[in-house]
């Protein structure tokens, strides 16, 4: 009897996981969502500050300007809250209700590094208290560091905060994070500003299937990257029978949703500015898919990361606002073409963000390592 063996299965090279990601990402081309509509579909974008979620929009919609995330977020459609890896995302109100209790596990793991500072401390008492204080009114970090202490003279006092943020959903309330509005992080629980309990967290199963439609093809591994969370290849097994297999150039396995775009590796990919710390580049544990190995370490130092350039679909450079001056550095050459692709792309960019300022556009010195 003849032994049959199952088909070789189909390799994805980075080209290829480029153009699939760009076009979840909403990168490929400009999308008709709405913003909250894209917030949803990317289960958030990171916003360690207030103008990087704005710059990532642009980048996405089309005609976007910034009253389009300003406006939901005044009316607390969407909100600001730390949610995956530790760090500040802009959620729908619905996703930030959700995917908190998501990651709990892992606020739950990371308070267990203050264990020293927070010696003698009740947390359910500390988690209780802070809900008091933050929904009375709402609190900066500073005041509900130092009513925690009157009540923990002994701990240490980030430590107390940091605790209250972990066993907290803390949202920051506006106008933190309004295009053009100053104001300092006050921070009170999501319930408390939705006016609306927390939901159960959702199946592991069910947020999978969401990664996969906002960054897929992936591993296992770069969905835990994403998410901060470890032990869910369970829920990629479970779906196994659902989702198609890949394996990428080092022989790593992706899955994929079987009807998710995956177009043709040498498809265009058009010029585009994305901010500081922008979902593309933190959402794998490979990220050669948008990182040439070449520029490995380029787009950040230290903790600081730096707004980016995307070229033929690819990290290329660096940009900045310098008062009325936007200025690119390329970690290469680039052609003229390349080039006149930049004015233009950075024209549009400052004409939806700051219509009324008038800006000059300049390539600044080329990056070397």
């Amino acid at each position: 009897m003849t032994k049959t063996t199952s088909p070789a299965t189909p390799v994805l090279g980075a080209r290829a996981l480029n153009r699939a990601t760009l076009d979840r990402q909403l990168l490929l081309r400009p999308s008709s969502l709405s913003a909250a509509a894209a917030i949803e579909h990317l289960l958030g974008l990171q916003a360690q500050n207030v103008k990087p979620p704005y710059y990532a929009l642009a980048a996405r919609l089309d005609g976007f300007v910034p009253e389009q995330l300003s406006t939901p977020m005044a009316d607390r459609e969407v909100v600001r809250i730390v949610s995956m890896r530790s760090t500040i995302h802009t959620h729908t109100a619905d996703d930030c209700l959700t995917l908190r209790p998501f990651v709990q596990p892992a606020r739950d793991r990371e308070l267990t590094y203050f264990r020293k500072g927070l010696a003698g401390v009740d947390l359910d008492r500390l988690a209780a208290l802070a809900r008091d204080l933050v929904e009375a009114e709402p609190r900066t970090m500073k005041q509900l560091r130092d009513a925690l202490c009157g009540e923990w003279p002994d701990a240490d006092p980030q430590s107390l905060a940091v605790a209250a943020r972990c066993r907290l959903p803390l949202v920051q309330v506006t106008p933190r994070g309004l295009w053009g509005r100053s104001g300092q992080v006050a921070l009170t629980t999501a319930e408390h500003w939705l006016g609306r309990p927390a939901a159960p967290a959702p199946a592991p199963d069910a947020v999978v299937l969401r990664y996969l439609a906002a960054f897929g093809p992936a591993s296992v591994k770069d969905m835990q990257t994403w998410a901060g969370l470890t032990r869910l290849r369970e829920a990629f097994e479970r779906l196994r029978p659902r989702l198609l297999t890949f394996r990428d150039e080092h022989g790593v396995e992706l899955f994929d949703l079987p009807d998710a775009p995956r177009p043709d590796p040498q498809a265009p990919a058009p010029l585009r500015f994305l901010p500081e710390f922008d979902n593309l580049l933190l959402s794998h544990a490979d990220r050669t898919r948008v990182v040439p190995p070449e520029y490995w370490g380029r787009s950040w130092q230290g903790n600081q990361a730096y707004c980016t350039l995307l070229v033929d679909g690819f990290l290329a450079g660096l940009w900045k606002l310098e008062q009325d001056t936007l200025v690119i550095e390329p970690f290469g050459r680039l052609t003229k073409a390349q080039r006149d692709e930049v004015i233009g792309e950075g024209e549009r960019m400052l004409s939806a963000m700051h219509p009324r300022r008038p800006h000059d556009i300049r390539f600044g010195a080329v990056v070397r390592p």
